[in-house]
């Protein structure tokens, strides 16, 4: 499209349009040395989202009072920068790129590479000056939303330009993670801002760089703004950056993971610690079976067993415990439960020895492996001392009929705890006969009382006693009473 104004025009010779055909790319405005808009084509006011040359302006002035122009920095161009007042100029500007809206609209809504063209007849003075315009938008848009997500991506990354290794993009999550600010890196050499100073394979690295390649995932001490480092695995892969090769870099801050790898070393250490000073004997025991990978010094010493004695062997391979059928019923409180606490056992020492304990268990993990922490306390010598105050009870007691049935109970738990503590009984098959005299007698009566409420004779009664005495393993009443007692009887 063209317009012409009062000012008389030279018609163009055919170097002219030879010049303006070659340095057509997509929109062509041109312009005479007044600054006058002469023609546009129609990729050019397209560019401008008009239909007409007058829709751009009659002159350079007019289209700066109807378009916006600004960097892409976001910076707005002041009106002497305009390109087409650069043209009028006289100044060249290859491949200039800038953002065009409507003076009225909020947004850029093209962006274009510009280039400046100067055609003349007898190469003098310019004739005619051209505006020739790429639309590079999408381009751009791709490469706007590229660095939107590159910002947005909590992971911590930064970009190398290839052709002189200085860093272009850094984004939020590598500053949160190195400390340094943004102007400390943007535009900065990998020279500059070595992070690569304390990577696996340096030169390997380095020359996988300079040459635009894939760089694998290697650790690294990466270099911090307060002088320290901190355990990263970095990446690299090639991309393309307006237009310039680069390298995107790619963290994984394994800080913390160190941190808690130490700790749990530490942990562990503590746990060696206590569990081998420890004044109560605990046992570590792996795997479905239970077999024991690890006792302290107290263990040993209360069982008589050495390391080599023990270490990969099982309850069963020691007989290590006198009720075998109650550790199996513990074994699956652990599985079942998680543990349990404080219940009465009975181990056997090297020697055979009877060893009374209450014992402990819960499960654990030593080295990522899941094990069972084995407690116990010897309880022996408390047990004898309490056997010993009941025995002197019944050596001075001829009858328990003062005695009341909670003392009677007591003196039952203390006679064999681990019956209270949920083991059953022997079972004996006592005679209905049996059973009845049985109850009375826990009734505190006599063998008159029971002879009387049974309706038999005193030596009757007697005999059913000794019968009695006999199958339950006591020779007195106060035992036999203790005996039913701990079986629920005439409770």
């Amino acid at each position: 499209m063209t317009k012409t104004t009062g000012k008389s025009l030279h018609a163009p010779t055919l170097h002219h349009l030879e010049q303006l055909m070659t340095g057509l790319l997509e929109g062509v405005i041109l312009m005479d040395p007044t600054g006058i808009i002469l023609s546009a084509n129609p990729a050019a006011l397209a560019m401008h989202g008009v239909r007409a040359v007058e829709d751009l302006g009659e002159t350079a002035d007019d289209y700066a009072t109807r378009f916006r122009l600004r960097y892409r920095d976001r910076r707005t161009l002041p009106r002497r920068e305009y390109p087409l007042m650069r043209l009028l100029a006289g100044e060249s500007f290859p491949d200039l790129i800038i953002e065009v809206a409507p003076v009225d609209a909020d947004e850029p809504r093209w962006v274009h590479q510009v280039r400046d063209i100067v055609m003349d007849e007898d190469g003098g003075e310019p004739d005619c000056l051209g505006l020739v315009i790429n639309d590079v938008s999408e381009r751009f848009d791709a490469e706007d939303r590229f660095e939107a997500m590159f910002h947005a991506n909590p992971a911590p990354a930064l970009i190398i330009r290839v052709a002189d290794q200085r860093y272009v993009l850094v984004n939020q999550g590598f500053l949160d993670l190195s400390g340094y600010a943004r102007e400390q890196i943007i535009g900065k050499t990998l020279f500059d801002l070595d992070v690569l100073a304390q990577v696996d394979r340096k030169a390997f690295v380095k020359d996988r760089v300079a040459n635009g390649q894939t760089v694998p995932q290697l650790e690294a001490e990466l270099p911090l703004a307060n002088g320290e480092t901190t355990l990263v695995i970095l990446a690299g892969q090639p991309i393309e950056v307006a237009n310039q090769d680069c390298v995107l870099f790619t963290f994984a801050d394994l800080e913390p993971r160190r941190r808690a790898q130490h700790a749990l070393k530490a942990s562990e250490r503590h746990f060696a610690s206590v569990f081998e000073m420890a004044p109560v004997a605990m046992v570590v025991t792996r795997g479905d079976d239970n077999r024991i990978v690890q006792v302290n010094a107290a263990f040993k010493t209360l069982t008589g067993y050495e390391d080599e004695a023990v270490i990969d062997r099982v309850a069963d391979d020691l007989q290590l415990w006198n009720d075998a059928a109650q550790r199996q019923g513990l074994e699956n409180d652990i599985r079942g439960h998680g543990g349990f606490r404080g219940l009465d056992v009975q181990l056997l020492h090297r020697d055979g020895e009877p060893l009374d304990c209450l014992v402990s268990a819960e499960r654990i993990s030593i080295d990522g492996d899941p094990c069972v922490l084995w407690l116990y306390q010897d309880i022996s010598a408390r047990r004898r001392g309490e056997l010993e105050l009941v025995e002197a009870i019944d050596a001075v007691m001829k009858d328990a009929n003062w005695l009341s049935r909670s003392i009677m109970d007591k003196l039952a738990t203390l006679r064999n705890p681990r019956t209270s503590a949920g083991t059953s009984a022997p079972v004996i098959d006592l005679s209905k006969r049996e059973r009845e005299v049985l109850e009375l007698i826990c009734q505190d009566l006599d063998d008159a009382a029971i002879a009387d409420r049974l309706n038999l004779s005193r030596n009757t009664v007697r005999n059913h006693v000794a019968r009695l005495y006999a199958k339950i393993g006591v020779n007195r009443r106060s035992a036999a009473v203790v005996w039913a007692h701990e079986r629920g009887v005439g409770a």
